[in-house]
C-alpha cells in the first residue's frame, strides 16, 4: 500500500505552500506559492545572505541616489520575491505564485501596475509569465485588477477567498486560480460556536472548497480550484480531487509518512449530476453576499491585515539589513 501523498498527487496537483528551496526539493511539488512571511523565513536563513545582498544592491542602483530608503526596500522586495520565484522555477515543472502586496487590495490600478513590474523582473531572468500566478486578495477590487491582467495573458491566483460569492466573482472575471482558505474557515467557525473540533467530512473548510469546487465543474468554468490553509491531513484527504491543494511541508512530511487508502472525493463527474443553482454576479451582488457572510467578512480583513503586517516585517528586516551595505 502506498502513503497518502503518492496516491493524492493522482488525483490531485500537490503544490509546496514554502520559500524554502530545500522544502520543495524534497517533495517534488508541480507548482509553488510564497508570500511575504515565507519569502522572511527563507532571506532569515545564512544560506540564503547573498541573494538579500544582490536584492538590495540592484534595488539602490535601480531606484537611483535620490531614492529614499522606502523606494530602495520596496523595489528591493520585488526583487527578492522573484530571485525566490526563479529559484524555484529552476526546481519546479510548473508554476510559482508570486503575492502584490496586500495594501494595495483595495486599488485596481496600483496592483495591475504592481503586476506587471513583477512579470517584467520574471522576464529579466528570461522566464515567461506563463510560469507565473499574480497573487492578488479577492476583493472586488483585486477580482477586477486579476480580469484586467488576464486579458494581458498575465495568470493570476486570486488568495484570502472564504465565500462562494468570491468565487463566483472570480470565474466570470475569467482568472486563472483561486486559493480558498479551508484551515482559516474552520479557525473561525470553531472560535463562533465554541467547539473544540470537526470530523474532516464536517469541516467547515472542507464544505466551502467542495461547494466552490462543484459550482465549478457543474457550469463548466475553466478556473482552477486550490484548496489553500490546512490544518491537519483530514481535511486534505477529504479534497482529494480538488484541482490542486497547496501544502505545508509539515503536512506533506505527515502524508508522506502515512500509508492508507485515500479514495477521490471530488470529480467533474460527481458534480456534473448535482442540482446546483447558478449565481448571477456583480458589485452589488458580491457587496450585499459579503456583508451577509460574517466569516467571510471577518477573514478577509483580517487576512489582509496579516498579509500587511507581513510585508511591513519583511520591509523592516531589509531596511536593517540596507543600513549595513
Amino acid at each position: 500500500m502506498s502513503n497518502l501523498l503518492d496516491q493524492l498527487k493522482q488525483y490531485t496537483v500537490v503544490v509546496a505552500d514554502t520559500g524554502d528551496i530545500d522544502s520543495i526539493e524534497a517533495f517534488t511539488p508541480r507548482d509553488a506559492t510564497t508570500n511575504p512571511s515565507l519569502i522572511k523565513a527563507a532571506a532569515a536563513m545564512p544560506a540564503y545572505a547573498s541573494v538579500v545582498d544582490a536584492a538590495l544592491i540592484r534595488a539602490k542602483e535601480e531606484t537611483g541616489s535620490d531614492a529614499s530608503t522606502r523606494e530602495v526596500v520596496d523595489a528591493a522586495i520585488d526583487r527578492l520575491a522573484v530571485e525566490f520565484g526563479h529559484r524555484i522555477l529552476d526546481i519546479i515543472p510548473g508554476r510559482v505564485s508570486t503575492e502584490v502586496d496586500a495594501r494595495l487590495s483595495f486599488d485596481t490600478e496600483a496592483t495591475i501596475e504592481k503586476a506587471r513590474r513583477i512579470i517584467d523582473l520574471y522576464e529579466e531572468h528570461g522566464i515567461g509569465k506563463e510560469r507565473i500566478l499574480i497573487k492578488v486578495a479577492s476583493t472586488w477590487e483585486g477580482i477586477q485588477a486579476a480580469e484586467q491582467l488576464e486579458k494581458e495573458g498575465i495568470h493570476c491566483n486570486l488568495t484570502l477567498l472564504f465565500g462562494i460569492h468570491q468565487a463566483v466573482a472570480c470565474a466570470e472575471a475569467n482568472v486563472t486560480l483561486i486559493s480558498p482558505f479551508v484551515g482559516r474557515i474552520l479557525d473561525w467557525y470553531k472560535k463562533d460556536t465554541g467547539r473544540d473540533s470537526y470530523p474532516a467530512a464536517e469541516d467547515p473548510g472542507v464544505l466551502s472548497v467542495t461547494e466552490i469546487y462543484n459550482y465549478y465543474k457543474k457550469f463548466g468554468y475553466e478556473t482552477e480550484v486550490m484548496g489553500a490553509s490546512f490544518r491537519n491531513i483530514g481535511e486534505l484527504c477529504e479534497l482529494a480531487g480538488c484541482d490542486l491543494l497547496t501544502i505545508a511541508p509539515a503536512l506533506l512530511t505527515q502524508l508522506q509518512e502515512t500509508e492508507g487508502d485515500l479514495p477521490r472525493k471530488l470529480s467533474p463527474e460527481k458534480a456534473a449530476d448535482m442540482d446546483i443553482e447558478r449565481i448571477p454576479m456583480n458589485r452589488e451582488r458580491f457587496d450585499a453576499m459579503h456583508k451577509e457572510d460574517r466569516m467571510a467578512t471577518d477573514k478577509l480583513a483580517e487576512g489582509i491585515e496579516g498579509f500587511a503586517s507581513a510585508q511591513v516585517s519583511l520591509e523592516e528586516m531589509l531596511t536593517e539589513k540596507l543600513e549595513t551595505l
